[in-house]
């Protein structure tokens, strides 16, 4: 069955870092592209970074040069957070699709889009 974890969330003040993960299973993973997407309280979903399989990037620009998108060949995928502000407090998901197309497709649709979607982990920043 193909399912997605999220784990790596808690609080940080302004400027701290976290790292969050996302381990995949089933036949998730290889032939996916992968993204973080977030939701703060109140507000739509939000992509935030991006990577296919030939390791091409996208990011949004809220955090473009701030956040950091990688996978391993373990079937894991993270997200460096640096820089931390108040604004980028929601809550983080994992989620994967097939078909999405990371350089064609804005990022701004890509919530509408992805097929597999973990449970979220929280990222609080406290100012």
């Amino acid at each position: 069955q193909e399912q997605l974890a999220e784990s790596g969330g808690g609080s940080v003040p302004t400027g701290g870092s976290l790292k969050l993960s996302c381990k995949a299973s089933g036949y998730i993973y290889f032939n996916n592209t992968m993204a973080w997407i977030r939701q703060a309280p109140g507000k739509q979903r939000e992509a935030v970074a991006g990577m296919n399989t030939n390791g091409k990037t996208k990011y949004a620009d809220s955090v473009n040069g701030r956040f950091t998108i990688s996978r391993d060949n373990a079937k894991n995928m993270y997200l460096q957070l640096d820089r931390l502000q108040p604004e980028d407090t929601a809550l983080y998901y994992c989620a994967a699709d097939p078909k999405v197309r990371l350089v064609e497709i804005d990022i701004r649709v890509w919530p509408t889009l992805f097929q597999y979607w973990g449970q979220g982990t929280q990222v609080t920043v406290c100012s």
